[in-house]
């Protein structure tokens, strides 16, 4: 077969996504290769076919075993055969996959890094043909990357004892230009094939909320989304067990994860999560690295990240079926002190010596400040996560809150010497509460005690709101104007460009213009106004089901909930919920219609399709 017929039978679509092709093309040619695509752009399958149409055996390496389960799973019910091997197998059940390996039963093997230079794995490699090293995950090679493994760097000293050197081809959804580099040096990738599609997730809604109650912004968006599965992270353990508790006491249905719990007590919840059992999933980032549940419709931040990498990787397993979903970051001051206190705590990198581990500890703090920028500004979010990465947009997506936010240009230059001085004044000892509280008049203990009150910027700028001087004190970060320290105190201290706010009253200094919300809170609750329905717009141009398409939408989704409960699998494996869409507006009658349907193919329909079609013929054609 070739590519195209594979990609029928097995996996069910016509034609293949933007540079897919192109990945597949240098692989089969031999040259070694680099993709770089969002979460939900099929970086799959850009080395999966290939490895059914090459001879010899692929090593996919991938860091997580829910990935590997999840992947070998999809695989096998799409017939494919396929394995993995990481320590979640017994020894008897790790030898048996070995020897069926050797048999040539599977094509594609995935197995975790720090396997691949046992000596049992090293027995069997040397006595196969090995075509490919296909490099999930890729941004874990890197120190650089938000999300290092060390085990990674195995992957070089496995493929210099292979015989023959195979092609290796490398992937990632997050990966900035520095990343990049790194992955092709580290895995001394051979004039390596790099393509890059961008990292715009046009489906997505991003929004950023700084609620006075968090716990009960969250519980109101919940009540809004009560049939939709979903995600909410948090940034540590306590929260997480604090957030799933009263959620629990308030009626959701919900499960919890973090690397505290016991491993089966890990298991048995994401599997109820994957499997729908129960909807919502509260955990700390230990959750969700290559978990590919297509039908995640919201991931909520109950707190923000350490760096924009992690927090792009988290909000993109919403939506993986390219339906619309929201991405919704709940942002308290406490959270920079929270992730300095990680960064300044981390034990991932012990076996960096001290220079390099002071490096990466800088760099850490330095994607703190821009992942704190992002929660700062008032221009499009999508635009300023694109430009992080190396890309540029029209600054206006007309789907994330500040876009959907009616904004105002306002002079803020008084208010910004006033701040500056202030802090100048003050011998730049305080946080960003005590500058603010001090230049509003507020008349507090702290205040007292600090002498503030005797500051000569003591009460400047009383008129103006408080949460509007904390807006203009975080542009003025943003700007350069200011800077806060990486510390537990979060000190406000001057920059080099401070001087140009500080000079003589009157004298011309840069005027301050910022946008302002005309209202206190987003025109839009959570992008809820510009959510289209199922995401029909992808295939009909229309944004809405019929009420009878909605109710055979259920009727479907039960169907397939009943088949993945017989044969023990997650209800997206059988089709996911952008193909019952799509079998939602084409109504097949035949095999031949429900062929075209996206997402079925030949090995899906034998198992599968004349029970939908069955399904469908009695609820619209009855």
């Amino acid at each position: 077969m070739n590519k195209h017929e594979i990609l029928k039978k097995y996996f069910g679509y016509d034609s293949f996504r933007e540079s897919q092709e192109t990945l597949i093309d240098s692989i089969l040619a031999g040259r070694d290769t680099l993709g770089i695509m969002p979460t939900g752009a099929g970086k799959s399958l850009c080395y999966q076919i290939p490895a059914l149409m090459m001879e010899g055996i692929s090593l996919v390496v991938s860091p997580l075993i829910s990935l590997m389960k999840d992947q070998v799973g999809s695989l096998n019910q799409a017939g494919i055969h396929a394995a993995y091997l990481n320590s979640s197998l017994t020894a008897a059940q790790y030898y048996k996959a070995l020897s069926l390996a050797r048999e040539g039963r599977y094509p594609i093997i995935y197995v975790a890094p720090e396997r691949l230079v046992t000596d049992a794995f090293l027995d069997f490699a040397l006595h196969v043909k090995i075509a490919m090293v296909a490099v999930d995950e890729a941004h874990c090679v890197s120190q650089w990357g938000q999300d290092f493994r060390p085990s990674y760097l195995k992957i070089m000293d496995f493929i210099d004892r292979l015989p023959n050197r195979p092609i290796i081809s490398a992937f990632t959804a997050t990966a900035t230009q520095e990343v990049r580099e790194d992955i092709i040096d580290i895995l001394q990738l051979r004039e390596p094939l790099v393509v890059t599609t961008g990292f715009n997730r046009g489906n997505l809604y991003f929004g950023v909320m700084a609620p006075k109650d968090r716990y009960q912004a969250v519980k109101n968006y919940l009540e809004l989304h009560k049939s939709e599965s979903g995600i909410l992270y948090c940034l540590t353990r306590k929260t997480v067990e604090e957030v799933c508790s009263r959620l629990i006491q308030d009626g959701f249905s919900v499960t919890r994860y973090h690397a505290g719990l016991g491993d089966e007590e890990r298991r048995r919840n994401q599997d109820d999560f994957i499997y729908d059992r129960v909807p919502i999933i509260v955990a700390t980032n230990a959750f969700g690295m290559g978990i590919d549940k297509s039908n995640v419709r919201f991931v909520l931040h109950f707190g923000m990240p350490k760096n924009l990498e992690a927090y792009y990787q988290e909000a993109g397993r919403a939506g993986r079926d390219g339906e619309p979903a929201e991405c919704i970051l709940y942002y308290s001051g406490q959270d920079v002190i929270t992730n300095q206190f990680f960064i300044d705590h981390n034990s991932d990198n012990q076996e960096l010596d001290e220079l390099t581990r002071a490096i990466v500890q800088e760099r850490d703090r330095e994607r703190l400040k821009k992942m704190t920028f992002y929660c700062f500004t008032n221009d499009c979010l999508r635009d300023y996560i694109l430009r992080y990465f190396g890309e540029y947009g029209a600054g206006y997506c007309g789907n994330c809150s500040n876009c959907l936010t009616q904004f105002e240009t306002v002079d803020v230059t008084e208010s910004a010497r006033a701040l500056a001085g202030c802090v100048k004044a003050s011998r730049q000892r305080y946080g960003t509460t005590v500058i603010v509280d001090t230049v509003h008049g507020a008349n507090t203990a702290k205040i007292r005690s600090y002498r503030m009150d005797e500051n000569p910027y003591y009460g400047r700028l009383a008129k103006t709101p408080v949460h509007r001087l904390r807006k203009v004190l975080n542009e003025l970060q943003m700007k350069g104007y200011l800077t806060v320290t990486n510390d537990e105190y979060a000190i406000v201290k001057l920059t080099e460009k401070s001087a140009e706010l500080l000079g003589p009253e009157g004298e011309n200094g840069p005027q301050i213009l910022m946008k302002l919300a005309k209202e206190k809170e987003p025109a839009t609750a959570a992008g809820s106004s510009k959510k289209k329905r199922r995401g029909i717009a992808a295939f009909a141009g229309n944004g809405e089901f019929t009420e009878k398409e909605e109710s055979l939408f259920e009727k479907l989704r039960a169907l397939r909930a009943e088949i993945a409960r017989e044969a023990q699998i997650p209800p997206y494996i059988v089709f996911s919920d952008k193909t019952l869409t799509h079998m939602c507006l084409v109504k097949p009658k035949t095999k031949a219609e429900l062929l075209s349907v996206s997402g079925v193919g030949e090995f899906k329909y034998e198992k599968y399709g004349e029970q939908f079609l069955r399904c469908i013929a009695e609820n619209m054609f009855t």
